[in-house]
């Protein structure tokens, strides 16, 4: 049996209670090298194989699930993150399937809401954002025109922007390009939630400046919004005193019946 497994944003006890139980019973181990905090491979038996896929090719990581499988072994494939996020992990499904190995997935906590809790920033603030984009810029991986990031910067939604470090200036023309002021809120960090994060807000405008200041050049995540700006949003209608849900009755009157 293979688990596909998210490693979660990055601090060893982020990973959920059901991926470090696979992680403890597994007998080969395969993570994502340098993506991955090597503390979450202290959770593993010492008689465990481990190896790092940033060495391995799609076709060596598939041989060692194989074999593995042959001898009835458990096999993890920690990836960084949330697997169904940039993780490469349907590539992997099809050969098992056509290996006729049996698989599951294990979730984890995508960076995007790592950046956020080190933040203390709400995507979806009512009367500014309802929506969370994630995307990437195109590099060495194409991304369809109408998934450009101008397009999705028309929406003005909060967007979080991974994979894009080393494009800045041309990821702010674009978001320029797209609609958002040059002075929008933005931040840029930096290995979120592991112990060497850093974290820094700053505009649309000066995202590079603030990436070359702090000598960030990769493994990083963007986020870009209004929310980050955590002001002149309204407050949710769900606590309002005057609306009513299943488990309360409103105490006032409703400003809508006036």
């Amino acid at each position: 049996m293979v688990y596909f497994v998210g490693a979660g944003t990055g601090a060893a006890d982020l990973i959920t209670v059901r991926g470090m139980r696979l992680l403890q019973k597994a007998d080969v181990i395969i993570y994502a090298g340098s993506l991955v905090n090597p503390e979450l491979l202290d959770y593993a038996r010492e008689s465990c194989e481990i190896y790092n896929s940033a060495k391995m090719t799609l076709d060596e990581v598939i041989a060692v699930m194989k074999t593995a499988e042959a001898d009835g072994k458990i096999t993890v494939r920690l990836h960084t993150g949330e697997p169904s996020i940039y993780g490469a992990v349907r590539e992997q499904m099809d050969e098992l399937d056509t290996l006729l190995i049996p698989y599951e997935s294990c979730p984890g906590v995508s960076a995007c809401f790592g950046a956020a809790a080190s933040l203390n920033i709400e995507y979806t603030l009512p009367g500014i954002s309802q929506s969370l984009i994630i995307t990437r810029m195109e590099g060495r991986t194409k991304v369809p025109p109408k998934e450009s990031i101008a397009s999705f910067a028309s929406h003005h939604a909060s967007m979080a922007i991974y994979l894009s470090t080393g494009l800045l200036e041309k990821l702010t023309e674009s978001l320029i390009e797209g609609g958002y002021a040059a002075d929008t809120p933005a931040a840029i960090v930096y290995k979120a939630t592991w112990p060497q994060e850093e974290a820094y807000v700053c505009t649309v405008a000066t995202l590079k400046q603030t990436a070359r200041e702090h000598n960030i050049t990769k493994t990083a995540i963007v986020l870009v919004g209004d929310v980050i700006a955590h002001s002149h949003y309204e407050k949710s209608r769900l606590y309002a005193p005057d609306f009513s849900t299943e488990y309360r009755k409103a105490s006032v009157e409703s400003k809508d019946n006036d």
